[in-house]
């Protein structure tokens, strides 16, 4: 894990490129680092030092390199009703136990999970944050003064014009430093990142956070904790995927999500905020260059250094450019083309992301939203699984015997049609049930084929199950009880 041949493949294999392109990120970090902690309702300080402490953790412990963690908008929205209530203490103590349910999730190798997580879910998740990042920016747009929806208009410009000319500095940066000089040099009486909070001039350092610690406590910050955990993984893998297929490599799930807890257990330790991976972040590191953990390490470092540096010049950016970056990552994240593929789509791919959508704005709970998303497509899935399924039978010569023939899958949802299809009423000396080109899948359809056989044993008929394959007979094996003694009364009550 640690011989040379590794140091070197992802940390030195790159490190030009990977320096320069940790730079770029380090840059645009700032405005959104900060604007996060807006939308926790926190000092900037909270979701800057957050950055740093994830951005340079993750370097080490995360298992996608190159991919850049730091504060995030995805988890930042599920920390506002807890700092509301109770306070920035217990969003560090939340913060140290979603790391502990992250990493407790990587060691029981949940990060599969992503396969059960529908394109109809992830559209509507990435929509729904989308929408919560809008609607964080509400009280900056409501009853302001002109000058403020002046200069928001003007950043907005910036940012969607700057990058014709040039892409080597990113626009909301050229924003932020384009508005603070106009607004400081014409003397503009505009609130600014200062007026809400003092801005860190010093190293972060290790602290416990001033709670009681007793179940209260615990279960104050349990529901957060398990959401922002939830939503982190989710984030953090769908970005490793995307950043898989930007470089053709892979990437450990399961490490990945030990490497986020650590992130956050140490970014909760030394004041900051929860986070987890940025996917708009990543692909400006990729597209810049970068390709080994050294590009993120840098990002995290350089970020602290600007920090330390030019902390007094960060608190006079006027908060209108914060709104214009904000509102730009909203209609960024937005998947736009997802509302015209309502009228394609089949209807019921549209209903999950739709619920999803809904779910998410109206409980402001990103893990509760998907979680609705997965069941409601599971559902669906399994209800489409449950058409095709057929049952035809051909009567004998003599009107003695029926030959059942059964094709699709037998299971919970596809249980009733199978019992349907029975006629245990018609006079019979035996019956065949061929399920050749079926499959046994549960319980459910266990105790189905159970119920067909007694019913049909209780008026003295004959039955034989014919054709099962090698995995329905293991489930059949195990879990069958027709030739059991007193099957008739424990299968069928009576």
């Amino acid at each position: 894990m640690f011989s040379i041949e590794t140091i070197r493949r992802n940390w030195l294999s790159n490190i030009r490129a990977d320096v320069l392109a940790g730079i770029v990120v380090a840059l645009a970090l700032i405005p959104e680092a900060i604007g996060f902690s807006i939308i926790a309702g926190v000092d900037p300080r909270v979701g800057l030092y957050a950055s740093v402490v994830i951005a340079i953790v993750i370097s080490f412990a995360g298992g996608r390199p190159a991919m850049i963690s730091a504060a995030t908008a995805a988890t930042a929205v599920l920390f506002g009703t807890l700092v509301r209530e109770h306070g920035l203490q217990y969003l560090l103590a939340a913060t140290i136990l979603a790391g502990v349910i992250q990493m407790v999730a990587g060691w029981l190798r949940v990060g599969t999970i992503m396969r059960f997580v529908s394109r109809s879910v992830m559209t509507g998740f990435v929509n729904a944050l989308a929408i919560l990042i809008f609607m964080a920016q509400l009280p900056e747009l409501i009853g302001v003064t002109w000058e403020t929806y002046v200069l928001i208009a003007a950043g907005l410009a910036i940012i969607y014009l700057f990058p014709k000319l040039t892409t080597t500095v990113p626009s909301p940066l050229v924003c932020i430093l384009v508005l603070t000089g106009f607004a400081f040099l014409l003397g503009i009486d505009i609130r600014t990142v200062a007026d809400l909070g003092e801005l860190p001039d010093v190293l972060p350092v290790l602290l416990f956070p001033e709670v009681p610690l007793n179940l209260e406590t615990l279960w104050i910050i349990l529901p957060t904790s398990i959401a922002v955990a939830a939503v982190g993984l989710l984030e953090s893998l769908l970005t490793a995927s995307i950043v898989d297929q930007m470089t053709d490599t892979s990437n450990d799930k399961n490490r990945e999500s030990i490497g986020q807890g650590i992130a956050n257990i140490t970014s909760g330790f030394f004041g900051g905020m929860a986070g987890c991976a940025m996917i708009g972040q990543s692909v400006i590191n990729v597209k810049s260059g970068g390709r080994t953990r050294l590009s993120t390490l840098t990002a995290g470092t350089f970020l602290l250094f600007l920090l330390m540096v030019l902390g007094d010049l960060v608190g006079l950016i006027p908060m209108p450019a914060l709104v214009a970056i904000m509102i730009m990552v909203s209609i960024g994240t937005f998947r736009w083309a997802s509302l015209a593929d309502l009228r394609h789509h089949p209807r019921r791919s549209s209903i999950v992301m739709l619920a999803t959508v809904i779910t998410v704005v109206g409980t402001h709970n990103l893990a509760l939203g998907v979680g609705v998303g997965v069941l409601l497509s599971g559902i669906f899935f399994a209800w489409k699984v449950a058409q095709i399924f057929r049952v035809t039978s051909v009567l004998s010569a003599d009107g003695r015997h029926r030959h059942y023939r059964i094709e699709g899958q037998i299971f919970f949802a596809s249980a009733d049609d199978f019992l349907a299809a029975f006629d245990f009423a018609e006079p019979l000396e035996g019956v065949t049930i061929d399920v050749g080109k079926a499959h046994i899948w549960d319980l459910t359809g266990v105790n189905a084929i159970d119920t067909v056989v007694l019913k049909f044993r209780k008026v003295d008929v004959d039955v034989e199950v014919v054709g099962l394959n090698d995995a329905s007979a293991t489930i059949m094996d195990k879990l069958a009880m027709h030739d059991e003694p007193n099957a008739i009364e424990k299968v069928l009550g009576h």
